[in-house]
């Protein structure tokens, strides 16, 4: 609160200075190339050109002036301590006010407000009738005293807050639970936050937690996360007071909350440390502070013993992957440092790997849950994608191999089981490493023998370890060779389920070989939708644990590409809810067999069609030609997507969407965002998407993920503001938050229908606000807006000019058009006289709003074509109504602005065409009154005189 109250104080002062000393600023010499950076933003390349004008001025004379003229880029960038310029004006000219005035200003941002005050006061002597002086000394008068009144209250409400929660005899839970609540809002707050750390609160907030109560140790939990929210150094002392092992240690907690909330404050704190790492810290206060990354990596090597740590709670061990997730591998690839990736690979990938491995059936395993060897493996997927060379990547595949090799050898049964599942979690992480393992002598042999023993956990192992290697190109010939004929046997022969389940997926696995293409398909007519139908009779059986129930799932995402399957699939309506029950069930690792069954059923999946000669070029070659499903026509799909909206697809998929867990990868995000571009091809079923939650959904999914994945997910939200209403779609502040991916469609790769979209849906934002028009304007989108003005395509070029008709409500638009050199009027001008009538009126109806609110651009037109009266007689005569309309008021906008440019329209055929549309005043209200107040202005102008009637 503090930090907001001096922000703004500071920001209110720096308007009076520009008023109050106007004249001063304007005789002040400046330096050119330091000015223009500043003004476009680039404070820090704003600095070197001010600082050459300071070290190159003559004398004393100019020396103060020019320190003085430099603090505004200085000032933009007072938070690293950068403040030289008001500093050394004063030391040159003590009696500098302008200089003092800034450093006020600088003073205030850094929180020294008793020395901005001391400055303030000596403005205010040397110039005691300067209003702007006089004003900012009060404001910031008011605001100390403000402060001094909130830190005074906090102090008590601090104290007593902890006095409730560490009170063994307080038994009024509202109580508790108030001040808890209050506690943890003002620790969010800057002035707060510090306030509890400045008065013990560390070592109260250690009480809380050891007192072992649940909401006590949460609340506790929540508000040391405030406190170290972006703040390196308050996060480093709050770790040596706390300790890293008590930190991690709180993660492995039996209670669920108290867990995540532990894995929320470990979040934090590597944030404000990571963020420590990538800043250029200068100054006093952040050379007290010492290098992070001894604490990161202590921090990092807790976490991966608590992996394997015995009393780690299943979902304990989940939040320590999930973190390590999010913390350890590079955020862009651009950054060269995978130091940290390397670090964990080389003391914890072996502790990843017996998580991923781990046999819950066998005696002393790691307790886990259904999602713990799918996060290990997304863990393991991120490390391996951020290795840099083959050097680093083949350490990691020695590694993994001698891991898996220790667990085979030498361990009996129990040691074999354990390497074939620490092969299926490379297999669907690092599949290049898993592959690796699988070629290790007797691997692949002991899989098929496993998958012929009597004990469930054997089979259950093997089947799906074959399940993954399935997966794989270089084995699937042999699986098929040597695994279909098991696979049938144990599906036919197995009396459990769950087995039976698994040899069912893998059959359908080898058996969707063929993807889409109807002509090819590996088994006999009939098969796959007999293997489909017991898929959801599985699926629907609710007596089977949604575990095993995944696995249905998982079959039908393959079996799916079957347009016979797909059609049967969405007629079973049992079926299609028991699959959306469990996309918002707690095991989150049927998400991407949901997304990819979705994705199938409404053939959301890339597809180009072939070229008619390559066709015909292929048939006479003899190659295989591929062969669309008569049921996969566009037709049929349309009634697939209706009846899954029916069945509340967009339900299924916003909760998917929510999920914060790692399972949720980019290629998932991905699906889900081409299932959502299929069920809003239709403008009538965009409502009932909105209604559903699908407008919010879309955004995150527009802004993460693969860039297939954002285009689709943008273009989804193009359509959705094409059609409805921006304001209802998307309420409040996430309006503001759609025009990224909006403009994200204009780049030149996407295509042109993504790019006809983008335009048409920013159009209608552009005509909502002028908050709007700037966040647009900010997006950098009026450049690539102008280009396919210039475009080929007319739909292209109408749906650009039309949004810059809406653009040009804004002033800084409006300025381009002034802009010596430049064709956009000129384009305007010639468009307004095009055939095409739709692109007529957004041209014209732009040209009439700039000659309103700009008189000079009335000159420019009569400069930019020699065929301009030509173009606005044909306006005025034209038989659509708005495009009279629009002519006449440019024609009566430019008589306005100009004498001559009205003498020249007056002396041509204009005279007789406004006379007409003057009495048209029945037929043409709006055109006639604007023709009428062009001949009035005529008449003003002594160009012409009024008739008998005065007309």
């Amino acid at each position: 609160m503090g930090a907001t109250t001096l922000a703004s104080t500071a920001h209110a002062s720096l308007i009076p200075l520009h008023t109050g000393t106007a004249a001063t600023m304007e005789t002040t010499p400046s330096n050119p190339e330091g000015n223009r950076l500043f003004q476009a933003g680039d404070y820090a390349a704003a600095l070197p050109p001010n600082t050459r004008a300071w070290s190159l001025c003559a004398g004393p004379p100019e020396a103060p002036v020019l320190h003085a003229t430099g603090p505004p880029a200085t000032l933009k960038l007072v938070s690293g301590g950068r403040a030289p310029g008001p500093w050394r004006a004063i030391e040159a000219d003590g009696h500098d006010v302008k200089a003092l005035f800034r450093r006020s200003q600088a003073l205030q941002k850094l929180g020294r407000l008793d020395q901005a005050v001391y400055d303030l006061r000596r403005c205010v002597s040397l110039e005691p009738r300067n209003k702007a002086f006089q004003e900012a000394l009060h404001d910031l008068g008011s605001s100390m005293q403000e402060k001094m009144k909130f830190m005074s209250c906090t102090d008590s409400k601090v104290e007593q807050m902890f006095q409730i929660l560490l009170d063994p005899k307080e038994t009024d839970t509202d109580k508790k639970q108030k001040a808890a609540q209050n506690l943890i809002v003002l620790a969010r707050e800057e002035a707060g936050a510090e306030k509890i750390f400045q008065s013990d609160g560390v070592r109260l907030l250690l009480r809380m937690l050891d007192t072992g109560r649940e909401d006590v140790m949460l609340a506790a939990l929540r508000t040391l996360a405030g406190l170290c929210s972006g703040h390196r150094s308050r996060t480093m002392a709050i770790l040596a007071e706390l300790g890293a092992p008590r930190v991690s240690a709180m993660l492995g907690v039996e209670h669920k909350q108290v867990s995540l909330a532990a894995c929320n404050l470990l979040q934090v704190m590597f944030d404000a440390l990571k963020e420590g790492l990538q800043r250029d810290f200068r100054g006093k206060e952040e050379a007290l502070v010492l290098d992070p990354s001894k604490e990161l990596k202590l921090l990092i090597g807790h976490l991966l013993e608590m992996l394997n740590r015995e009393g780690t709670s299943a979902h304990g061990r989940d939040n320590t992957l999930n973190l390590l997730i999010k913390v350890v591998p590079r955020k862009s690839l651009r950054d060269p440092n995978n130091s940290l990736t390397l670090w964990v690979i080389d003391q914890g990938l072996k502790k990843i790997l017996e998580v991923g491995g781990t046999v819950c059936e066998a005696p002393d395993s790691l307790t886990v849950t259904e999602n713990s060897r799918m996060s290990a493996a997304i863990l393991l997927s991120r490390l391996y994608s951020d290795l840099k060379c083959d050097a680093e990547r083949e350490n990691f595949h020695r590694l993994c191999e001698d891991y898996v090799r220790s667990w085979f050898e030498g361990h009996g049964l129990a040691g074999k089981l354990r390497a074939i599942q620490t092969a299926s979690c490379l297999l669907q992480g690092p599949s290049e490493a898993g592959n690796q393992v699988l070629e290790l002598e007797g691997i692949m042999e002991s899989v098929l023998a496993l998958c012929a023993s009597v004990r469930e956990v054997d089979q259950l192992v093997a089947v799906e370890a074959l399940i993954h290697a399935a997966d794989k190109a270089k084995r699937a010939s042999f699986i098929t060779a040597n695994g279909v004929t098991l696979l049938k046997n144990i599906y036919k022969c197995s009396g459990r389920d769950s087995i039976r389940i698994r040899a069912l997926v893998g059959l359908c696995k080898l058996g969707s070989a063929g993807g889409t293409d109807f002509s090819m398909k590996q088994f006999a007519e009939g098969s796959t939708l007999k293997l489909a139908k017991q898929c959801r009779k599985w699926l629907c059986n609710e007596a089977i644990d949604a575990g095993t129930r995944r696995w249905a799932v998982e079959g039908l995402a393959y079996l799916t590409f079957d347009a016979d399957v797909k059609e049967e699939f969405v007629e079973d309506k049992a079926a299609v809810q028991a699959m959306f029950q469990l996309a918002k069930s707690e095991d989150r690792s049927v998400l991407f067999a949901v997304a990819s069954t979705l994705v199938n059923c409404t053939n959301s999946y890339d597809h180009k069609e072939p070229d008619p000669q390559m066709l015909e070029l292929a048939k006479y070659a003899k190659q295989h030609v591929p062969e669309r499903h008569p049921k996969d026509e566009p037709g049929c799909v349309r009634r697939r997507v209706r009846k899954l909206l029916a069945a509340g697809v967009v339900s299924a998929l916003t909760c998917m969407v929510k999920s914060e867990n790692p399972v949720l990868t980019n290629s998932c995000r991905e699906l889900i965002s081409r299932v959502f571009l299929a069920v809003v091809e239709e403008a009538a079923d965009r409502g009932s998407v909105v209604a559903q939650g699908g407008g919010k959904a879309l955004i995150p999914l527009s802004l993460e993920g693969t860039e297939v994945g954002q285009a689709k997910a943008a273009q989804a939200l193009a359509k959705i503001t094409i059609t409805s209403n921006p304001d209802m779609a998307f309420p409040g502040e996430r309006i503001y938050e759609v025009v990224r991916p909006l403009v994200s469609l204009l780049h030149l790769h996407r295509t042109g229908l993504e790019n006809f979209e983008g335009l048409m849906a920013l159009t209608n934002l552009a005509g909502i606000s002028e908050r709007l028009r700037q966040k647009i304007l900010k997006e950098k989108a009026v450049p690539m807006i102008e280009g396919y003005m210039f475009e080929e395509h007319e739909l292209l070029r109408l749906a650009a000019t039309e949004c810059m008709c809406n653009m040009a409500m804004s002033t800084e638009v409006q300025e381009l058009f002034l802009a010596e050199g430049s064709d956009r009027l000129k384009l305007l001008v010639l468009y307004s006289g095009e055939d095409d009538e739709k692109l007529r009126r957004a041209a014209s109806g732009t040209l009439a709003m700039l000659t309103s609110v700009l008189p000079q651009i009335c000159g420019k037109v009569t400069q930019v074509t020699a065929h301009w009266l030509e173009i606005l007689q044909a306006l005025l005569l034209s038989p659509n109504v708005e495009l009279q309309h629009r002519g006449t008021v440019i024609v009566l906008n430019m008589m306005a602005a100009d004498r001559e440019i009205a003498a020249k329209l007056m002396e041509s055929e204009m005279l007789e065409i406004l006379s007409v549309l003057a009495k048209e005043e029945r037929n043409k209200p709006r055109v006639a009154q604007a023709a009428k107040e062009c001949l009035a202005q005529a008449v003003a102008y002594g160009l012409i005189k009024p008739n008998v009637n005065g007309e």
